[in-house]
């Protein structure tokens, strides 16, 4: 998936890749562009000072710092995300795609995800999401790049997956894939796990929006990074969020 559209920068996913995917939605054929995030380039907001919130989340013991989240994940575990919709259970192989796994893993512990959007979400072919609610921490994670994994697994229903805007820029926007995309294999897209409960919350999150701008109604990436959930609230208040991400 792009990282700007999929992972670019984790901001703008347009086309990084200058690809172009078709979806099969539930009423016929659907253009959807590739998985992809903007480039660190494009970013407007500035490196955040070590008193940035970027320092530590939330909760004591909790760093959102890019440099102290790089713990090796176990073979298997079970990662839970309470959503606004409700529950759903992701569970990693970390055999499939070791960089993948465990940065996902590092995301998932350090409470990354809590509070963030699915702010790309296309009805037959993925959801995606990963860029944070604040932008000093997506601004600190822009340029923390993990090595791909060559694809092991298949991009079919429900397998979860980096975005990315190309070679070696997977950050940490995912996917979820809604139906067969198997197309997306070979492209370098590699699953590192899949939900394995809650398939059916997944398929609910809101797709009013389609895909983000400027190619559909949903956001701008590049103001989503620049401007955090403060964007998405004002602008797309039906938008489904996490509550919180557990490893199991």
């Amino acid at each position: 998936m792009r990282s700007g559209h999929w992972n670019r920068n984790p901001l703008l996913f347009t086309a990084a890749l200058g690809l172009v995917l078709s979806a099969v939605a539930c009423q016929g054929s659907v253009e959807a562009p590739p998985l992809k995030s903007v480039p660190a380039t494009q970013t407007v907001v500035p490196t955040p000072e070590p008193s940035a919130p970027v320092a530590a989340a939330a909760d004591a013991g909790k760093s959102l710092d890019p440099a102290r989240n790089t713990a090796t994940a176990p073979a298997t575990f079970e990662a839970r995300f309470k959503t606004t919709k409700g529950d759903f259970v992701i569970e990693v192989h970390r055999e499939w795609a070791p960089n993948g796994a465990d940065r996902f893993y590092n995301l998932v512990k350090n409470g990354f995800f809590d509070g963030t959007r699915f702010f790309r979400v296309i009805s037959g072919f993925m959801v995606q999401w990963g860029i944070h609610g604040d932008p000093a921490i997506s601004q600190a994670w822009s340029g923390a790049n993990i090595p791909d994994d060559p694809p092991q697994q298949s991009n079919t229903r429900g397998m979860v997956t980096f975005a990315t805007a190309g070679p070696d820029t997977r950050t940490t926007q995912l996917f979820i894939n809604f139906a067969d995309n198997s197309r997306l294999d070979g492209m370098g897209f590699a699953p590192f796990g899949k939900v394995v409960q809650g398939m059916e919350v997944v398929d609910k999150l809101y797709a009013g929006y389609g895909e983000g701008a400027p190619d559909g109604r949903g956001p701008d990436q590049g103001r989503l990074q620049e401007q955090g959930n403060a964007y998405l609230s004002a602008d797309f208040p039906l938008m489904d969020s996490i509550n919180t991400a557990v490893i199991e």
